[in-house]
């Protein structure tokens, strides 16, 4: 039965062009079906539910007047019933046929047999696995980047099951429906003429959209007639199937071979089981087309090699400016940037927007920006991960190249105080303030500069282990030894006078006391540190944006404040002995100048605390150095030029007959 009333189509009268011939075929080989005879009769349903109902009555019932369910007259042996193309048609029709357990072919699919196959049992689709169908267009889209698509469908039951099925998949698959057009059933797809007169007059919505691929579901291929024809006779016939190319299994597979040689077969749902062809309609000036086969679908391969293309068989539009053209709501966002939802349209509608600072995106159309991994981060186009450059102070860097030649070249001047006092030991200046306690500073102030060359370089276990100590302890000798110094001078000045009970404390012995104890109570706070919480190397990552800290974690930060507290405690003590000192009678005046140089020293480890705790990695590294340079050339200089200036430029006043002018 066909559906040709009104107007004839001609796609529908070579539907039954092609089954005439096939029967006849059929009919003329005695090798593919032997001792049967094939007939057919042809009905028009005039697309009219009544009329559907009686042809179909007429069909199975034979009188000159239509009397259900009796027969009379020439028997007709009806073997099956191929639907009209309509899907109402065959479903007017299997309402009829199922009662009669007559089996019925349609070449399209019925929504509520797809949803309940149990309602028509007798019921089988000569059309090729719609799924399969829908998957091959799906491939086809996202193999071209076409990602905002029109939707064309016939108004019918097989319209609306094709949208209900086919918008979800293509919304999972990230593709947007611009517009959905349902057409009348009288629209010829094959006919170029027909749909550019067709659609140039509509005022569908797609003429004003942006898309560029349009999905037409219509037809569902090449009807199989032959295979309708052949199926129940050969399940009449089993034992002579297999000998005639066709192999059948209780009337649930069909298989036989095409003129070319090729096995097609169905599967027990009637529905063909293999692939498609993918054809490339090629137009001409008078308006007439080619079908250029350009790929297949194949379903027996894994989903991700299933679409085979030859793209150079593609024959584009000569007025396309890109080939392939683009169908997209908007350009796609370019890496270093990611999708922002418009408000009121589709996902596939979207702004783009820069990535936010410290994130990346190196994909195009990303729904957001990443953070790098750990160790990474961002270049300036946000669209590539970098590794991050380790932060230390190099020797191979300038700045540590500096700091090394400063601590070589004050410990060379240290060196060279130290020498001259050795050399001048036995002059009355080097004489009266202490030598001991003058060596002891000098090299005290020689091993602070020296002890700088352990913070340059990358950390490691013994270099973090004795940064932070050793400078420590170095240091409480040093202040201390200025301490002894002042504390020795005024108690000279205390015990001159006669029956002053600190008599007894002048001498070398107090200056080497006070020298020890402090210096024993900053290596008890050192060791502490070390047992309990010792410093470690370490790496700090996300401190800065584009470099990995190398440092030494000071294990116990309440510790590492602790020494530098304690020297602070020292340096406060000789100011202020030093500054009470400082009006005292002195031949060379020390106490002013231990006094200066302790308002030196504790200006500079005041001002480095809080610019050590604003500072990150090779700087907080540098600021502690250079506050090392600065305090310990303070002591230096202020303690010792003057004395050098004397010994080296004014050698005249370095006598013992101009000291005690001096004291008087």
């Amino acid at each position: 039965m066909t559906d040709f009333h009104c107007s004839l189509i001609t796609k529908f009268y070579q539907h039954i062009l092609a089954l005439v011939f096939a029967i006849h075929e059929i009919n003329k080989n005695p090798s593919i079906l032997p001792n049967v005879t094939l007939g057919f009769h042809i009905y028009d349903s005039t697309m009219d539910p009544k009329w559907t109902y009686r042809t179909t009555l007429d069909l199975l019932f034979t009188s000159l007047e239509l009397v259900p369910n009796y027969k009379c007259g020439t028997q007709k042996e009806v073997m099956g019933v191929i639907g009209g193309y309509s899907s109402d048609t065959s479903l007017d029709m299997a309402i009829l046929l199922s009662r009669y357990k007559i089996p019925q072919f349609s070449c399209r699919s019925l929504q509520s047999e797809v949803d309940n196959p149990t309602t028509f049992p007798s019921f089988y689709r000569m059309f090729p696995k719609e799924a399969l169908q829908y998957e091959g267009i799906l491939q086809l889209l996202l193999h071209f980047g076409w990602k905002w698509v029109g939707l064309i469908t016939l108004d019918d039951e097989g319209g609306d099951h094709f949208l209900q099925a086919y918008e979800l998949m293509l919304s999972s698959n990230g593709i947007c429906a611009a517009f959905i057009e349902k057409a009348t059933t009288e629209v010829q797809w094959d006919d170029i003429d027909f749909m550019t007169k067709y659609y140039g007059n509509s005022k569908a919505d797609f003429l004003d959209s942006k898309a560029n691929a349009i999905v037409l579901h219509g037809e569902s291929g090449v009807i199989m007639w032959l295979a309708a024809v052949i199926s129940l006779p050969t399940n009449l016939n089993t034992p002579t199937g297999s000998d005639y190319g066709m192999r059948t299994s209780a009337g649930k597979r069909i298989a036989f071979n095409n003129s070319a040689g090729d096995e097609v077969t169905f599967n027990e749902h009637g529905e063909l089981n293999g692939g498609f062809d993918i054809t490339n309609l090629v137009t001409f000036p008078n308006r007439s087309y080619v079908r250029v086969r350009i790929g297949r679908l194949d379903p027996q391969v894994p989903l991700s090699q299933r679409l085979i293309i030859n793209e150079d068989r593609i024959k584009w539009n000569r007025h396309l400016a890109q080939l392939p053209p683009l169908s997209v709501c908007n350009d796609d966002c370019k890496p270093g940037y990611s999708k922002k939802k418009k408000e009121g349209e589709q996902f596939c509608c979207y702004d783009c927007d820069p990535c936010p600072k410290g994130k990346m995106s190196d994909k195009e159309d990303m729904d957001s920006c990443m953070t790098c991994s750990e160790g990474h981060y961002p270049n300036l186009g946000q669209d590539q991960c970098i590794p991050k450059i380790p932060n230390f102070l190099s020797f191979s860097k300038p700045l540590s190249m500096i700091l090394a030649f400063l601590a070589l070249f004050f410990s060379l001047i240290t060196a060279l105080v130290l020498s001259i006092f050795v050399k001048y030991k036995d002059t009355p200046v080097v004489k009266a303030n202490n030598r001991s306690l003058t060596y002891c500073l000098l090299i005290s102030l020689l091993l602070c500069f020296l002890c700088s060359l352990l913070f340059l370089g990358r950390p490691n276990k013994v270099t973090c282990l004795l940064r932070q100590t050793t400078f420590g302890i170095i240091f409480s000798v040093a202040v201390s030894s200025v301490l002894a110094k002042t504390v020795t001078v005024i108690l000279a000045f205390m015990a001159s006078k006669p029956g002053n009970v600190f008599r007894k404390w002048v001498g070398k012995q107090l200056a080497c006391y006070i020298v020890i104890f402090c210096f024993l109570v900053q290596v008890v706070i050192c060791a502490v540190w070390l047992a309990s919480s010792p410093p470690f190397p370490d790496v700090d990552m996300h401190s800065l944006s584009r470099e990995i800290i190398v440092q030494c974690n000071e294990g116990s930060v309440t510790m590492f404040y602790c020494v530098l507290g304690y020297l602070g405690l020292l340096a406060s003590v000789s100011f202020m002995v030093a500054f009470l000192a400082r009006k005292l009678p002195d031949s060379f005046n020390e106490a002013k100048f231990i006094t200066f140089s302790m308002l030196v020293f504790c200006s500079v480890w005041l001002s480095f605390v809080p610019t050590y705790l604003s500072t990150q990695g090779k700087d907080m590294v540098a600021v502690e150095i250079f506050s090392i340079f600065a305090s310990s050339a303070g002591l230096l200089g202020c303690i010792f030029f003057p004395k050098c200036y004397v010994i080296i430029l004014r050698p005249e006043l370095n006598r013992r007959e101009q000291l005690i002018r001096k004291k008087h």
